[in-house]
C-alpha cells in the first residue's frame, strides 16, 4: 500500500496518536475514543497491522493493539507523532505568551 493511502485517513491518524499516547489499547476502547463503530475501527486496525505498523495481541476474547517494536515503519510513525506534538506544543506556548 502506498504511503498516501495509509496516512490519508483521519481515523487512522487518530488511532495512531491514541496508541502512541496511551500504549496498548483494545478495539472497543479505540472505537470509543475516535467515535467510530467497531467494524470500521477494526478495518483500520487490520490495515495498519498489514502494514506492520501495529500488532495485535489476543488475550481470550480481548484483542489489544500496539506499535510493532522492531518495525521501521512503526518507529518512523512514532517519531513523526513525537516531533509533530512537540512542535505544536512549543508553538502553542509561544502564542499564549503574546
Amino acid at each position: 500500500m502506498e504511503f498516501e493511502e495509509v496516512f490519508s485517513s483521519k481515523p487512522r491518524m487518530k488511532i495512531l496518536k491514541f496508541i502512541y499516547r496511551l500504549g496498548t489499547l483494545n478495539v472497543s476502547n479505540i472505537a470509543r475514543r475516535i467515535n467510530l463503530n467497531y467494524a470500521t475501527t477494526n478495518q483500520h486496525l487490520k490495515l495498519l497491522e498489514n502494514e506492520k505498523i501495529l500488532q495485535e495481541r489476543v488475550y481470550g476474547r480481548i484483542r489489544m493493539y500496539r506499535f510493532v517494536e522492531a518495525s521501521a515503519k512503526a518507529i518512523a510513525v512514532q517519531n513523526l507523532i513525537d516531533v509533530w506534538e512537540k512542535t505544536s506544543l512549543n508553538k502553542n506556548k509561544k502564542e499564549n505568551k503574546k
